[in-house]
Protein backbone atom coordinates (compact mmCIF):
# COMPACT_ATOMS: atom_id res chain seq x y z
CA UNK A 1 0.00 0.00 0.00
CA UNK A 2 1.02 3.43 -1.49
CA UNK A 3 1.58 6.21 1.93
CA UNK A 4 2.73 9.47 2.33
CA UNK A 5 1.72 11.89 4.61
CA UNK A 6 2.05 15.68 4.22
CA UNK A 7 2.61 16.24 7.98
CA UNK A 8 5.75 13.98 7.38
CA UNK A 9 7.36 15.68 4.76
CA UNK A 10 6.67 19.10 6.61
CA UNK A 11 8.54 18.51 9.36
CA UNK A 12 11.53 16.46 8.19
CA UNK A 13 11.83 19.57 5.05
CA UNK A 14 12.54 21.65 8.41
CA UNK A 15 14.52 19.10 9.85
CA UNK A 16 16.81 18.92 6.65
CA UNK A 17 17.01 22.74 6.18
CA UNK A 18 18.49 22.41 10.20
CA UNK A 19 20.36 20.27 9.21
CA UNK A 20 22.15 22.50 6.03
CA UNK A 21 21.76 24.89 9.04
CA UNK A 22 19.79 27.26 6.87
CA UNK A 23 18.72 30.34 9.02
CA UNK A 24 15.47 31.17 7.53
CA UNK A 25 15.15 34.72 9.13
CA UNK A 26 19.20 36.19 8.87
CA UNK A 27 21.22 34.53 5.97
CA UNK A 28 21.60 35.85 2.78
CA UNK A 29 18.95 36.38 0.21
CA UNK A 30 19.98 33.69 -1.94
CA UNK A 31 20.10 31.42 0.24
CA UNK A 32 16.55 32.70 1.34
CA UNK A 33 15.59 32.24 -1.79
CA UNK A 34 17.45 28.50 -1.98
CA UNK A 35 15.50 27.56 0.78
CA UNK A 36 11.66 28.98 -0.27
CA UNK A 37 12.77 26.54 -3.76
CA UNK A 38 13.58 23.56 -1.41
CA UNK A 39 10.35 23.95 0.95
CA UNK A 40 8.42 23.66 -2.18
CA UNK A 41 10.19 20.60 -3.43
CA UNK A 42 9.09 19.36 -0.31
CA UNK A 43 5.74 20.42 -0.69
CA UNK A 44 5.56 18.54 -4.30
CA UNK A 45 6.97 15.33 -2.78
CA UNK A 46 4.40 15.66 0.23
CA UNK A 47 1.49 14.75 -2.51
CA UNK A 48 2.65 12.07 -4.32
CA UNK A 49 2.21 8.49 -3.26
CA UNK A 50 5.40 6.87 -2.90
CA UNK A 51 6.01 3.10 -3.45
CA UNK A 52 8.75 3.31 -0.14
CA UNK A 53 11.08 0.54 1.04
CA UNK A 54 9.99 -0.51 4.80
CA UNK A 55 13.56 -1.51 5.88
CA UNK A 56 14.05 0.07 9.40
CA UNK A 57 17.67 -1.33 10.15
CA UNK A 58 20.34 -3.22 8.94
CA UNK A 59 18.72 -6.66 9.74
CA UNK A 60 16.31 -5.79 7.28
CA UNK A 61 18.51 -4.49 4.92
CA UNK A 62 20.37 -7.84 4.98
CA UNK A 63 17.33 -9.64 4.96
CA UNK A 64 15.79 -7.93 2.00
CA UNK A 65 18.57 -8.27 0.32
CA UNK A 66 19.30 -12.07 0.61
CA UNK A 67 18.69 -14.46 -2.34
CA UNK A 68 15.50 -16.57 -2.09
CA UNK A 69 13.74 -18.84 -4.18
CA UNK A 70 10.35 -16.75 -3.47
CA UNK A 71 12.48 -13.08 -3.71
CA UNK A 72 11.20 -10.12 -5.35
CA UNK A 73 13.34 -8.89 -8.71
CA UNK A 74 14.21 -5.43 -8.11
CA UNK A 75 15.10 -1.99 -9.99
CA UNK A 76 17.98 0.03 -8.77
CA UNK A 77 18.17 3.13 -11.02
CA UNK A 78 21.21 4.40 -12.84
CA UNK A 79 22.83 7.47 -11.87
CA UNK A 80 19.62 7.99 -9.85
CA UNK A 81 16.93 6.86 -12.39
CA UNK A 82 16.70 9.71 -14.72
CA UNK A 83 13.54 10.16 -16.26
CA UNK A 84 12.34 13.33 -18.88
CA UNK A 85 11.76 16.33 -17.22
CA UNK A 86 14.06 15.03 -14.15
CA UNK A 87 17.77 14.86 -13.90
CA UNK A 88 19.91 12.12 -12.87
CA UNK A 89 21.09 12.34 -9.53
CA UNK A 90 18.16 14.44 -8.20
CA UNK A 91 16.13 13.91 -5.39
CA UNK A 92 12.91 15.42 -8.03
CA UNK A 93 13.93 11.98 -9.83
CA UNK A 94 13.92 10.00 -7.03
CA UNK A 95 10.53 11.30 -6.04
CA UNK A 96 9.31 10.50 -9.29
CA UNK A 97 10.30 7.20 -9.81
CA UNK A 98 8.80 6.54 -6.40
CA UNK A 99 5.49 7.57 -7.20
CA UNK A 100 5.87 5.06 -10.11
CA UNK A 101 7.41 1.97 -8.96
CA UNK A 102 9.13 0.47 -6.22
CA UNK A 103 12.99 0.59 -6.65
CA UNK A 104 16.38 1.94 -5.12
CA UNK A 105 18.92 4.26 -6.30
CA UNK A 106 22.81 4.39 -7.71
CA UNK A 107 24.23 7.65 -6.97
CA UNK A 108 27.80 9.23 -7.46
CA UNK A 109 29.50 11.26 -5.05
CA UNK A 110 31.77 13.21 -5.67
CA UNK A 111 33.96 16.19 -3.87
CA UNK A 112 33.59 19.91 -4.44
CA UNK A 113 37.06 22.40 -4.20
CA UNK A 114 36.62 22.88 -0.64
CA UNK A 115 35.68 19.22 0.02
CA UNK A 116 31.92 19.18 0.24
CA UNK A 117 30.65 16.24 -0.67
CA UNK A 118 27.78 16.46 -3.70
CA UNK A 119 26.66 13.55 -5.93
CA UNK A 120 27.34 14.48 -9.76
CA UNK A 121 28.47 11.54 -12.18
CA UNK A 122 30.82 13.36 -13.86
CA UNK A 123 33.85 14.61 -13.08
CA UNK A 124 32.86 17.98 -15.18
CA UNK A 125 29.86 20.04 -14.87
CA UNK A 126 29.21 20.39 -18.75
CA UNK A 127 26.82 17.75 -19.48
CA UNK A 128 24.75 17.88 -16.96
CA UNK A 129 24.47 21.36 -15.10
CA UNK A 130 24.61 24.97 -16.11
CA UNK A 131 28.00 24.80 -15.12
CA UNK A 132 30.93 24.60 -17.16
CA UNK A 133 34.44 22.76 -16.44
CA UNK A 134 35.31 20.53 -13.10
CA UNK A 135 33.52 20.11 -10.14
CA UNK A 136 36.51 20.12 -8.35
CA UNK A 137 37.51 23.61 -9.14
CA UNK A 138 33.64 25.10 -7.61
CA UNK A 139 33.25 25.62 -4.20
CA UNK A 140 30.28 24.51 -2.60
CA UNK A 141 28.77 27.92 -2.45
CA UNK A 142 29.50 28.04 -6.26
CA UNK A 143 27.51 25.19 -7.11
CA UNK A 144 24.42 25.44 -5.41
CA UNK A 145 24.15 28.79 -8.29
CA UNK A 146 24.32 25.61 -10.54
CA UNK A 147 20.66 23.88 -12.62
CA UNK A 148 20.71 20.61 -13.52
CA UNK A 149 20.06 19.77 -17.02
CA UNK A 150 17.56 17.05 -17.84
CA UNK A 151 18.25 13.96 -20.42
CA UNK A 152 17.78 16.36 -23.35
CA UNK A 153 20.03 18.91 -21.99
CA UNK A 154 17.47 21.34 -20.91
CA UNK A 155 18.32 23.26 -17.41
CA UNK A 156 15.37 22.69 -14.76
CA UNK A 157 14.76 24.31 -11.55
CA UNK A 158 16.58 21.60 -9.44
CA UNK A 159 20.22 22.01 -8.24
CA UNK A 160 22.97 19.61 -7.09
CA UNK A 161 22.28 18.13 -4.38
CA UNK A 162 25.28 16.86 -1.36
CA UNK A 163 25.11 13.39 -0.38
CA UNK A 164 23.66 14.56 3.45
CA UNK A 165 21.09 15.59 1.95
CA UNK A 166 20.59 12.59 -0.23
CA UNK A 167 20.99 10.15 2.89
CA UNK A 168 18.67 12.28 4.94
CA UNK A 169 15.64 12.30 2.20
CA UNK A 170 16.37 8.29 1.65
CA UNK A 171 15.91 7.16 5.10
CA UNK A 172 12.31 5.28 5.47
CA UNK A 173 11.43 5.63 1.57
CA UNK A 174 14.29 4.00 -0.34
CA UNK A 175 18.33 2.55 -0.36
CA UNK A 176 21.02 4.66 -2.06
CA UNK A 177 23.76 2.41 -3.81
CA UNK A 178 26.97 5.07 -3.06
CA UNK A 179 29.09 4.15 -6.06
CA UNK A 180 32.95 4.85 -5.84
CA UNK A 181 34.22 8.21 -7.63
CA UNK A 182 36.38 10.82 -6.07
CA UNK A 183 35.55 10.82 -1.88
CA UNK A 184 37.84 9.72 0.50
CA UNK A 185 36.76 5.97 1.66
CA UNK A 186 36.88 7.79 5.44
CA UNK A 187 35.10 10.81 4.57
CA UNK A 188 32.29 8.57 2.82
CA UNK A 189 32.43 6.40 6.13
CA UNK A 190 31.75 9.57 8.23
CA UNK A 191 28.85 10.97 6.58
CA UNK A 192 26.91 7.55 6.15
CA UNK A 193 27.55 7.55 10.60
CA UNK A 194 26.01 11.36 10.64
CA UNK A 195 23.08 10.58 9.18
CA UNK A 196 22.96 7.01 10.68
CA UNK A 197 22.18 5.97 6.76
CA UNK A 198 23.73 2.74 7.81
CA UNK A 199 20.22 1.07 7.14
CA UNK A 200 19.95 2.95 3.67
CA UNK A 201 22.65 2.50 1.66
CA UNK A 202 24.73 -0.06 -0.70
CA UNK A 203 28.51 0.84 -0.37
CA UNK A 204 29.96 -0.03 -3.73
CA UNK A 205 33.07 -1.94 -3.12
CA UNK A 206 35.10 -2.53 -6.52
CA UNK A 207 38.13 -4.14 -4.28
CA UNK A 208 37.88 -6.07 -1.88
CA UNK A 209 39.96 -4.53 0.57
CA UNK A 210 37.54 -1.32 -0.06
CA UNK A 211 35.02 -3.60 1.78
CA UNK A 212 37.20 -4.70 4.55
CA UNK A 213 38.10 -0.84 5.04
CA UNK A 214 34.23 -0.84 6.23
CA UNK A 215 33.83 -3.58 7.20
CA UNK A 216 36.02 -3.49 10.28
CA UNK A 217 34.17 -0.26 11.29
CA UNK A 218 31.18 -1.44 11.47
CA UNK A 219 29.97 -5.28 11.07
CA UNK A 220 26.06 -3.84 9.65
CA UNK A 221 27.30 -2.18 6.80
CA UNK A 222 26.41 -3.88 3.33
CA UNK A 223 28.10 -3.77 0.09
CA UNK A 224 27.36 -3.85 -3.69
CA UNK A 225 30.88 -6.31 -4.44
CA UNK A 226 32.36 -6.48 -8.30
CA UNK A 227 32.46 -10.63 -8.44
CA UNK A 228 32.35 -10.85 -12.16
CA UNK A 229 33.59 -14.78 -11.96
CA UNK A 230 34.35 -17.50 -9.12
CA UNK A 231 37.55 -16.08 -8.17
CA UNK A 232 36.76 -12.47 -7.90
CA UNK A 233 34.01 -14.02 -5.25
CA UNK A 234 36.39 -16.00 -3.65
CA UNK A 235 38.54 -12.86 -3.08
CA UNK A 236 36.32 -11.27 -1.48
CA UNK A 237 35.43 -14.19 0.75
CA UNK A 238 38.75 -14.45 1.70
CA UNK A 239 39.11 -10.86 3.66
CA UNK A 240 36.04 -12.48 5.50
CA UNK A 241 33.19 -10.46 4.59
CA UNK A 242 30.06 -12.47 5.28
CA UNK A 243 28.06 -14.05 2.34
CA UNK A 244 24.83 -11.90 4.22
CA UNK A 245 27.02 -8.38 3.82
CA UNK A 246 26.92 -8.51 -0.22
CA UNK A 247 25.37 -7.97 -3.20
CA UNK A 248 26.85 -9.36 -6.21
CA UNK A 249 27.37 -7.08 -9.66
CA UNK A 250 28.20 -9.29 -11.73
CA UNK A 251 28.60 -6.42 -15.06
CA UNK A 252 26.62 -8.35 -18.02
CA UNK A 253 24.96 -11.78 -17.67
CA UNK A 254 26.76 -14.87 -16.92
CA UNK A 255 25.89 -18.85 -17.46
CA UNK A 256 23.55 -20.38 -15.29
CA UNK A 257 26.08 -22.23 -13.06
CA UNK A 258 27.91 -19.09 -11.94
CA UNK A 259 24.41 -17.28 -11.11
CA UNK A 260 23.80 -20.74 -8.92
CA UNK A 261 26.77 -20.43 -7.36
CA UNK A 262 26.04 -16.96 -6.26
CA UNK A 263 22.82 -17.80 -4.81
CA UNK A 264 23.53 -20.71 -2.90
CA UNK A 265 25.91 -18.14 -1.25
CA UNK A 266 22.48 -16.59 -0.38
CA UNK A 267 23.56 -13.42 -2.47
CA UNK A 268 21.30 -11.36 -4.88
CA UNK A 269 22.51 -10.81 -8.31
CA UNK A 270 22.92 -7.40 -10.22
CA UNK A 271 22.63 -6.85 -14.14
CA UNK A 272 23.85 -3.36 -15.34
CA UNK A 273 21.57 -3.27 -18.56
CA UNK A 274 22.42 0.46 -19.84
CA UNK A 275 25.77 -0.97 -20.95
CA UNK A 276 24.23 -2.76 -23.63
CA UNK A 277 20.41 -3.55 -23.21
CA UNK A 278 19.27 -0.11 -23.37
CA UNK A 279 21.66 1.08 -26.24
CA UNK A 280 18.33 -0.67 -28.66
CA UNK A 281 16.21 1.42 -29.64
CA UNK A 282 13.86 -0.53 -30.59
CA UNK A 283 11.41 -0.73 -27.37
CA UNK A 284 9.90 -4.55 -28.30
CA UNK A 285 13.45 -5.51 -28.11
CA UNK A 286 14.39 -3.77 -24.70
CA UNK A 287 11.48 -5.03 -22.84
CA UNK A 288 12.73 -9.12 -24.28
CA UNK A 289 16.11 -8.35 -23.33
CA UNK A 290 14.57 -7.35 -19.32
CA UNK A 291 12.65 -9.98 -19.60
CA UNK A 292 15.60 -12.59 -20.38
CA UNK A 293 17.78 -11.44 -17.94
CA UNK A 294 15.28 -11.72 -15.03
CA UNK A 295 14.25 -14.76 -16.28
CA UNK A 296 17.41 -16.33 -16.31
CA UNK A 297 18.03 -16.04 -12.78
CA UNK A 298 19.51 -12.03 -12.34
CA UNK A 299 17.53 -10.42 -9.36
CA UNK A 300 18.18 -7.03 -9.96
CA UNK A 301 18.64 -4.73 -13.21
CA UNK A 302 20.60 -1.57 -12.72
CA UNK A 303 18.67 0.29 -15.32
CA UNK A 304 18.74 3.73 -17.17
CA UNK A 305 14.83 3.41 -17.86
CA UNK A 306 14.08 2.68 -14.81
CA UNK A 307 10.35 2.13 -14.72
CA UNK A 308 9.65 0.88 -18.36
CA UNK A 309 12.44 -2.36 -17.23
CA UNK A 310 10.58 -2.32 -13.92
CA UNK A 311 7.05 -2.94 -16.14
CA UNK A 312 8.68 -5.72 -18.30
CA UNK A 313 9.85 -7.43 -15.32
CA UNK A 314 6.74 -7.56 -13.45
CA UNK A 315 5.73 -11.07 -14.66
CA UNK A 316 8.43 -12.79 -12.81
CA UNK A 317 6.88 -11.36 -9.42
CA UNK A 318 6.08 -14.64 -7.12
CA UNK A 319 2.19 -14.54 -6.36
CA UNK A 320 4.07 -15.02 -2.77
CA UNK A 321 6.80 -14.05 -1.00
CA UNK A 322 8.40 -13.43 2.24
CA UNK A 323 9.73 -10.51 0.83
CA UNK A 324 6.37 -8.36 0.06
CA UNK A 325 6.88 -7.06 4.00
CA UNK A 326 8.89 -4.55 2.64
CA UNK A 327 7.31 -3.23 0.23
CA UNK A 328 4.20 -0.88 0.95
Amino acid sequence: MKTVIFRFHFINSFKWLAAMKINWFYHTKWNYLMAILLFSNFQLFAQQKLNTLKIKSTKDLKEFFKYTPDRIPMISGHRGGAQELYPENSIAGFAYVLSKIPAFFEVDPRLTKDSVVVVLHDATLDRTTTGKGKLSDYTWEEVQKLRLLDKSGKPTNYRIHTLEEMLLWAKGKTILMLDKKDVPLNQLYKTIKETTSESSVLISAYEPAEAAFYYAKDKSLMFEVFVSNAERLKAYEAIGIPHENMVAYIGQPKKKAFYDLVHSKGMMIFIYTAKVMEKEKNKDTRIQSYKNTIGGGADILLSDNAIEAYEAIKAYFPSKSKKSKFFN
